[in-house]
């Protein structure tokens, strides 16, 4: 039977790591974008990606724009592989595969 990734199977962090796969330019989407997108406080999502980010599948990054603080979101090689593996393993495990 295919396992699914439990750092990624959380509902919260399958939809963050989901719009990380798909953002485009240089991989990495804002904070407050993705806070906005997924509705969750910051709080929330600050616990999520933080343990995305601990297994290595995403990388937040922190900057000065002017002078206004801003962060950033990106998924990493191995975060889209662990993201393309869940969804091969999910489709298997609903199609009946073993």
């Amino acid at each position: 039977m295919p396992e699914l990734d439990p750092v990624i199977h959380a509902e919260s962090r399958l939809r963050a790591l989901t719009i990380l796969n798909e953002v485009g330019e240089n991989n990495r989407i804002a904070f407050t974008k993705l806070q906005k997108m997924l509705d969750m406080t910051a709080g929330n999502l600050s616990t999520h990606l933080r343990k995305l980010e601990n297994a290595g599948y995403v990388e937040v990054s922190k900057t000065i724009e002017g002078r206004t603080p801003a962060t950033y979101a990106g998924i990493t090689p191995e975060g889209r592989a662990a993201y393309a593996r869940y969804r091969r393993n999910l489709q298997d495990l609903l199609s009946g595969l073993t």
